[in-house]
């Protein structure tokens, strides 16, 4: 049986913590180091995490940089995608063609992208 994605609001704001706490990092410095105003750099991020606000793709794109994450984790609705997502940035890039090949091989479908 597959387990369906559940969409939630607050898929971004849960992501957004998990990656900030696995780094060690308070709110506000988080916010600070993307270019926020350090007296509300805490309040910001919170509002992110909790799913009050949802951040703009460009500020998305800052803290998964400075989270040293894929944007993408951030946007995954299902969990073992998201997991996914943070393995496949340790890959070299033979190691993303092989994988690439590997699932091609598996379950063949038409990239979206090339």
């Amino acid at each position: 049986m597959v387990k369906q994605a559940v969409h939630s609001p607050c898929c971004f704001g849960a992501r957004l913590r998990q990656a900030r706490e696995r780094m060690g990092l308070p709110q506000d410095k988080l916010g600070v180091m993307i270019g926020l105003d350090e007296g509300s750099s805490s309040a910001r991020i919170s509002r992110y995490e909790t799913g009050v606000h949802e951040p703009a793709f460009n500020i998305a794109c800052k803290l998964a940089q400075a989270l040293q994450v894929d944007v993408a984790y951030f946007y995954c609705e299902d969990d073992w995608l998201a997991n996914a997502v943070l393995r496949l940035q340790h890959l070299t890039q033979a190691q993303r063609s092989d994988l690439d090949a590997w699932l091609a091989d598996i379950a063949p479908a038409e990239p979206c992208v090339n």
